[in-house]
């Protein structure tokens, strides 16, 4: 047998026909086996490591509950972080505006820096950064007499008050002779006593009834694009209706009938080159420039 097979070996190496079942292994099955797995660690023998799944799921759930704690302490520092800074900048007496520290300028006569600052007062107690300046100022412009406010803070306790407050624009003469300045719009500034030198007197049923006549709404819209100076010189206002305005300067030296309160800047520039020239007025006293473009001397 092994001369057969030595010499089919040598028939095959010769160039013949080899039979491969005749070819005996170079080592025995069991051998291979044994060596192929311990070089390899792999092999259809070898045996499967065995997991446990009940550690592997408490270990899943020990890390899950290590994430649930630290995001939830992390979720904690950050609103108490968020809790102490809200109350440092909005609670807390840090910036807390004191009325002591509201310092107000550009009162006159008519619009006291107290009466501002009475306004202002009920800011106090609270945070600089919950007080609104524009609206603090639309407050004080929307006070009679006053035509501009500018707020600014002033940290960490303090406020700076500006405003502009503006002369009376007439005096209402009621019909028990009572004497009140008012602005432009019509709003009360204070009672008086006398007559206020430069202002002009409008006599008046009521104050209530004048505010809201529309005659002397349009009366006080004229009186107050005057020039400074004409105003001043306005000893009587007559306004049966509303386009019937006639104003009378230096003691009715001088008598404008303005008819309505429409194209006023027109009507002015009229009527100061007209009275302000002797060659256009002459001997005249009466300028009628309720139209304006065909003024009327008399």
């Amino acid at each position: 047998m092994a001369s057969k097979s030595a010499e089919s070996r040598s028939t095959g190496s010769a160039g013949g026909f080899v039979d491969a079942r005749t070819i005996p292994p170079d080592r025995p099955v069991s051998g291979r086996i044994g060596t192929d797995q311990e070089d390899q660690g792999l092999g259809i023998f070898v045996r499967p490591k065995v997991l446990d799944f009940q550690a592997r799921v408490r270990e899943k759930k020990k890390v899950s509950r290590r994430l649930v704690l630290i995001r939830t302490a992390v979720v904690l520092l950050v609103m108490a972080l968020i809790a102490g800074l809200s109350w440092l900048l909005f609670l807390s007496p840090v910036f807390r505006l004191q009325t002591d520290k509201i310092d107000v300028s550009g009162g006159n006569a008519w619009v006291s820096n107290d009466r501002v600052a009475s306004i202002v007062a009920h800011q106090g107690d609270r945070s600089l950064l919950l007080v609104s300046t524009d609206g603090v100022e639309e407050e004080i412009s929307g006070m009679a007499g006053v035509t501009d406010a500018k707020v600014c803070k002033s940290f960490p306790h303090g406020l700076q008050v500006t405003f502009d407050a503006q002369e009376p624009t007439a005096v209402f003469k009621d019909a028990q002779d009572r004497l009140t300045a008012v602005d432009r719009q019509g709003r009360v500034l204070n009672t008086v006593s006398k007559p206020v030198k430069g202002v002009p007197v409008i006599q008046v049923s009521t104050v209530n009834r004048a505010q809201q006549d529309q005659a002397v709404r349009q009366t006080l819209r004229i009186l107050s694009t005057m020039p400074e100076a004409m105003r001043h010189s306005v000893t009587k206002v007559t306004a049966e209706t509303q386009d019937s305005i006639t104003t009378e300067l230096d003691q009715g030296n001088h008598v404008i009938i303005w008819g309505d309160g429409s194209d006023l800047k027109l009507k002015q520039a009229v009527v100061d080159k007209i009275i302000n020239d002797p060659s256009k007025i002459g001997d005249k006293h009466q300028l009628d420039v309720s139209a304006p473009l065909r003024p009327i001397v008399k």
